[in-house]
């Protein structure tokens, strides 16, 4: 009898330790995530290695991927730069949140999942470019930067409205921030940390480190280089140009143009300075000598875009990869999620632009990697259409809350575990922005794995004319008009097919999924616009 108890007593003990254990690991399993997001400004998917780039520029960012999943098929909701931050915050498109243009200020005091991160219990900071024209709320630390900021000696405003200046380049000067606020959080609560990168967004200023690291590569022209905007009025009248809109001075540091000077020039310490004059001066002076016009200058002007945009890349990627390895290093990577990505994409010499706006490909669709260890398995590349939208209904989920129903972003947790195949089938986008300083002509659309389906039009209430530094913001005659791309015959979008095909099949069934998507998201100016009222 005694030894028969002792046997049951020893099986009851192994049973309460198997279950303490398994609670153990359930609960390991289910614990909230940390949460570490780097936004990148204007840095395009096509410059990235795990997007296919073959200049070996971003070596931290495709360790990352390799780590995670690639997403081929990431779309922003407006391709600006505060209006896309404010979607990311809040999970909500432009007309909901009601930063539509860079001409808007952000009531910061709304929801956004930072809000309901800290009723979960997050310990939350936002650090470095912020550019919605307001002062964040719902963070227990922010150090953000005035508007665009300086990649040298940038100043950063704190949580008191102060604003002071750290020497050094930008970005590191960010990552230093970022690291430590990491180090000093406190380590009871999970974080959530945002890092907003200035980098790469014009004027493009590479770290002194980095003064000529693609020289050497001669950057093939894009397919679609010399464009001719056939039957695309909007892009005829555009003036993100390189050819005819880059300027030489404020965008590629040459002499001839002092307004890069004005806005940068006078920051340099003595040592920077004399980097600077050592590197461009010399590129000037090489320029002159060439007496370059026509074809010959547009290639000229791309190739220094290309090499200081990689080069301004650079320090990016570095720094990306001294957060991360502080990450990994502290034992916090199975339990973090990492999320990449930009604030949009950006044209690299496709149809001849510089800049963003438009619904082609290269502007809409941006970079998003993402590294989970509990939900994704590594080195994954997933085509579902997925939106930066998705990222705030995404965290609140994650923390363990009820995503919001007023949030019109989805949570990407069953795409993350690899059920994407009926997640999306659509994607909305509107740009509202006019007039503005590179002729984007306002316009909405949808998208699905194929199509294309893009309207423009004169927005009738016009702002005024203003300056925006040295660069006028010129005026013309908007239209209204559709146009359409077959992205499996033609993914350079370079014809519009609309006029063929106003009333096909395919037209029809394309303009009902966008009014669908027009009430889903509440659109009542697209909706107004449709209906010619």
């Amino acid at each position: 009898m005694h030894l028969l108890s002792a046997k049951g007593l020893h099986i009851k003990n192994a049973l309460l330790l198997f279950f303490v254990f398994a609670t153990f690991f359930t609960n390991a399993q289910t614990k909230r995530p940390n949460i570490l997001i780097i936004v990148s400004d204007d840095h395009a998917y096509q410059a990235i290695g795990a997007y296919g780039s073959p200049y070996h520029a971003t070596p931290n960012i495709d360790r990352l991927a390799a780590q995670g999943v690639t997403y081929a098929n990431a779309f922003v909701t407006n391709s600006l730069c505060g209006p896309s931050r404010a979607c990311l915050l809040t999970g909500k498109y432009s007309n909901i949140n009601g930063f539509k243009d860079n001409f808007s200020r952000f009531d910061a005091a709304q929801p956004t999942f930072a809000s309901y991160l800290k009723q979960a219990g997050y310990q939350t900071a936002w650090i470095g470019k912020w550019h919605l024209e307001s002062m964040p709320q719902h963070f227990d630390y922010f150090k953000i930067l005035p508007g665009q900021g300086y990649y040298y000696n940038p100043n950063f405003i704190d949580m008191k409205g102060d604003t002071a200046t750290m020497q050094g380049y930008c970005t590191n000067a960010i990552t230093d921030l970022t690291l430590n606020w990491l180090q000093q959080r406190d380590t009871a609560k999970p974080f959530c940390i945002v890092v907003g990168e200035k980098a790469t967004h014009r004027s493009w200023i590479p770290d002194t480190a980095d003064f000529g690291a693609f020289d050497k590569v001669d950057f093939p022209l894009p397919v679609d280089f010399y464009d001719d905007y056939k039957d695309r009025y909007a892009a005829s009248v555009n003036d993100m140009n390189i050819a005819h809109s880059m300027r030489l001075g404020y965008d590629l540091k040459m002499a001839a143009d002092t307004g890069f000077g004005k806005d940068n020039y006078t920051r340099f310490t003595v040592s920077q300075k004399r980097y600077f004059d050592k590197y461009y001066d010399s590129i000037y002076s090489d320029f002159k000598s060439r007496h370059l016009s026509g074809r010959a200058l547009a290639e000229w002007k791309y190739q220094r875009y290309m090499r200081d945009y990689y080069a301004t890349g650079l320090s990016l990627d570095r720094n990306i990869g001294r957060i991360v390895d502080y990450i990994d290093k502290n034992g916090l990577d199975k339990n973090t999620i990492v999320i990449y990505t930009s604030d949009q994409g950006m044209y690299l010499g496709e149809h001849n632009f510089f800049d963003k706006r438009f619904m082609y490909e290269e502007s809409f669709k941006t970079p998003f990697i993402v590294r989970y260890p509990q939900l994704i398995k590594p080195g994954r590349e997933d085509s579902t259409l997925v939106m930066l939208l998705d990222v705030a209904p995404t965290l609140v989920q994650l923390a363990g809350l009820q995503v919001p129903p007023d949030m019109q972003g989805k949570s990407l947790i069953p795409v993350f575990k690899g059920n994407g195949k009926h997640f999306r089938y659509e994607v909305f986008y509107h740009y509202y922005e006019y007039p503005n300083e590179h002729n984007a002509l306002p316009h909405f659309g949808i998208r699905t794995h194929r199509y294309t389906l893009i309207r423009f039009y004169d927005p009738k209430k016009r702002q005024k004319k203003i300056n925006e530094g040295s660069l006028l913001i010129k005026d013309y005659n908007p239209k209204d008009y559709w146009e359409l791309y077959d992205l499996e015959a033609d993914p350079h979008e370079v014809h519009n097919i609309y006029g063929k095909n106003k009333n096909s099949v395919l037209v029809k069934k394309l303009k009902e999924d966008l009014n669908s998507l027009i009430k889903k998201y509440h659109q009542a100016d697209a909706e107004t616009i449709l209906s010619g009222k």
